[in-house]
């Protein structure tokens, strides 16, 4: 007899793969012989399973199902183009027509010729050129691009001119930091050629997962059912739940893989695993100490402000995350509501109402299970892709050579996100993963200490610490240099890159 002790208190309840005997049975039900059955009350209700218990599989049965023909798949996280580029290197005040744009590597193949750009925080002129225009932004038309540099050669729309005659005007000085926000083009009276938008999506490689569970339940065990103190079909449903928790950690935390296995009789096969959505996040916020309503509005802002938006917003949280946001203190904001409502999916959620958009928060316990009881995951419900390659299917054999029958379930598939809106709330100190946008809230006129080079820190309230300009709601990342003696000196710069 194999080792009982499977459940999560200790109790001798489960066997993990055992035949379904009588005299197995015994052994989990008090040590009882095959023949002192008894017919007892139970409680059933301990059986059944809740569909609370794995949230993460329930919107994945919800999500958009894709059928795909192959257990590879090449997935397209894709979202709205981008529509804003920031201004690395300050550029000085022009008297030339005509100058090239200095632009991030990143950004340079976004504004094509023809194209206008909004120069924000830069006022234009009057059309005559000689008054500022103030509040009245400058606007940019893209001439060509430099085969040099490829950076953009643009000219100013409603620039300052040297004489109001002059049928062009000069650029002003653009500060470092300058935001530029893509508009549409503008064409010359007979032109009907633009270059296209070249939109060359990059694919991540997901694996569709093979998932199984059997059960043999021998003839004998069958023919004693009435004599036996839990029903066949109470055992069976414990075994989906069971299968159903187990894919549900698969589907938070399982790491991609392919590899062979020599079967027997059948020669090599692939075993596939699937990515976990706890590592497809591409924005981390990185939390410590108590959660305010400043950082539960600016997630909602970072959330519903990108450049994909998404129509709901699930927080799927650990029960310490879960236990921090309910002790807010929400008395300086009467303005907050929170309420508790059933959503579209049919669960009873804390609705967290934001100028922004509502936050819908629900315990996800298979977080805890995960070690994340501190952590969560802001998902857009409409933002998940269903791969299926194999419906599931349920089977029932005879067992080649025993007087039992094994009956099992299939299924083939993996859950993917889409879009960028998503956001890893990591709360537990986990290093960030590679190759992701993370940040940290910050709430203090101090400048962080312990920063190090790179980190990013997201702004609920002015921090004049970092610098006069560092104002609530903006993004500053850290700066560490070497100076000539021989220390390294911390400084502070407004961020630039994408989010």
């Amino acid at each position: 007899m194999a080792d009982l002790t499977a459940g999560s208190s200790g109790n001798t309840t489960q066997a993990p793969g055992m035949v379904a005997t009588v005299s197995g049975a015994a052994e989990v039900t008090g040590g009882l012989t095959g023949g002192n059955f008894v017919e007892s009350d139970i409680d059933e209700e301990l059986f059944k399973f809740n569909s609370d218990d794995t949230p993460l599989m329930n919107l994945m049965l919800r999500a958009k199902r894709v059928k795909v023909n192959s257990p590879e798949v090449d997935h397209y996280m894709i979202d709205e183009s981008r529509s804003v580029m920031t201004l690395p290197e300050a550029l000085a005040e022009q008297t030339k027509m005509q100058v090239t744009l200095p632009l991030a590597p990143q950004d340079q193949n976004l504004p094509r010729p023809y194209t206008t750009l909004l120069v924000k925080g830069v006022d234009g002129y009057t059309p005559d050129g000689m008054t500022k225009t103030t509040g009245k932004e400058l606007m940019l038309f893209v001439v060509a691009i430099d085969p040099t540099t490829n950076n953009p050669v643009v000219r100013a729309v409603n620039g300052k001119k040297t004489h109001k005659d002059n049928d062009f005007s000069c650029i002003p000085a653009l500060p470092a930091g300058t935001k530029l926000v893509i508009l549409a083009n503008s064409l010359y009276e007979t032109q009907k050629e633009v270059d296209p938008d070249l939109i060359v999506p990059q694919p991540s490689r997901v694996y569709l997962q093979k998932r199984g569970m059997n059960q043999v339940v021998s003839d004998y065990f069958e023919s004693q059912r009435k004599r036996i103190p839990f029903s066949k079909a109470i055992i069976a449903e414990q075994a989906i739940a069971n299968f159903k928790v187990r894919g549900n950690r698969t589907l938070w935390a399982g790491r991609a893989g392919k590899f062979k296995m020599n079967v027997p009789r059948m020669g090599q096969q692939y075993v596939y695993c699937t990515e976990g959505l706890r590592w497809q996040f591409k924005r981390e916020l990185m939390h410590t100490g108590r959660w305010t309503v400043e950082d539960v509005i600016a997630l909602a802002k970072m959330f519903f402000t990108g450049e994909d938006v998404p129509k709901t917003a699930l927080l799927l949280a650990g029960k310490n995350l879960l236990e921090q946001i309910q002790c807010i203190d929400f008395s300086k904001h009467p303005e907050i509501q929170i309420t508790t409502k059933t959503n579209s999916v049919g669960w009873l959620v804390t609705n967290f109402h934001t100028v922004f958009g509502d936050i819908e928060i629900k315990r996800e316990p298979t977080l805890d299970r995960l070690g994340w009881s501190n952590s969560g995951a802001l998902i857009g419900e409409n933002r998940l892709v269903h791969y299926v390659y194999s419906s599931e299917h349920s089977f029932s054999d005879r067992v080649e050579g025993e007087e039992a029958t094994r009956n099992g379930i299939l299924i083939w598939d993996a859950l993917a996100l889409k879009g960028s809106c998503h956001i890893w709330i990591n709360g537990d100190g986990d290093t960030p993963t590679d190759d992701v946008f993370s940040f940290s809230m910050w709430n203090s006129e101090e400048a962080p200490e312990m920063a190090e080079d790179g980190d990013l820190f997201y702004l609920t309230a002015d921090c004049p610490g970092m610098s006069k300009l560092a104002r609530s709601g903006q993004i500053w990342m850290a700066v560490v240099t070497s100076g000539s003696d021989g220390l390294e000196h911390l400084s502070w710069s407004p961020y630039s890159g994408e989010l």
